[in-house]
């Protein structure tokens, strides 16, 4: 398996081209990256773009989903729950559902938390693509357009990304790779929710609002992310620059 990543410098977004060998097929998960290296890889393996795959719909995910659509005559995929909010579907895809592109088998794993319709991508069952949901070392947020719950979120990550084999790799939409077993070991949020016996609660602020800070671990893009409790029960993951002290 061939597996190519385009990194956008400012968003620090991942665009990925996953292809069975040179002269095969391939497809391109998340569109957020600069084009050109992939363009260019897909050129020089010769590989037949059978699908662009959508995790999410945020523009640093998408931002170039019609040129490759139009570059190779391929569908633009995405979750059903967020076609409005894509603006443009070619094809949708439910839960659990596969896509075959050459010798590749990708499934599609409906992992809401980040976005209502967030996909992760199941690549021959052993290579992940994770988009807004898994990162190494960190969670999504679940304060972002289109969200659904931290329910959801946890229970996505915990019930369905992290029940895969251990030796599973993890290409999340953004920055670095991991594995599942990484992930079980050293995530910090992870560590927590197996664990909330040895969660230390503080007041703080989250947004302006009382709240409860559970966690504050590292971010992938160097700046930190907070799991909170709201006065009404409910909880949250959010960026770390929008919390402070009580």
């Amino acid at each position: 398996m061939i597996v190519e990543r385009s990194l956008h410098t400012g968003w620090l977004s991942n665009t990925w081209l996953v292809a069975d060998h040179a002269g095969g097929h391939g497809v391109v998960i998340d569109t957020g990256g600069p084009r050109e290296p992939i363009e260019a890889r897909i050129a020089e393996l010769r590989i037949t773009v059978t699908h662009v795959l959508c995790t999410h719909h945020h523009i640093d995910h998408v931002l170039h989903n019609r040129e490759y659509a139009a570059q190779h005559g391929c569908p633009v995929c995405g979750h059903a729950a967020e076609r409005e909010l894509f603006g443009h579907l070619d094809l949708e895809l439910a839960a659990d559902q596969e896509i075959d592109s050459g010798t590749l088998r990708v499934r599609a794993l409906h992992v809401p938390g980040h976005t209502k319709g967030q996909l992760a991508f199941l690549v021959n069952e052993e290579r992940l693509f994770t988009g807004d949901t898994l990162f190494k070392g960190s969670v999504g947020g679940t304060r972002a357009p289109g969200h659904a719950s931290f329910d959801e979120l946890r229970h996505s990550i915990l019930e369905v990304l992290l029940a895969l084999p251990p030796a599973t790799i993890v290409h999340p939409g953004h920055t670095e790779t991991t594995t599942v077993a990484d992930e079980l070991r050293e995530n910090p949020f992870v560590n927590a929710w197996r664990k909330p016996e040895t969660v230390q609660p503080r007041p703080c602020t989250a947004y302006g609002q009382p709240a409860t800070l559970l966690l504050e671990a590292r971010d992938y893009d160097g700046g930190t992310k907070c799991w909170v409790r709201w006065d009404d029960g409910s909880q949250d993951v959010v960026p770390g620059s929008r919390v402070g002290p009580a």
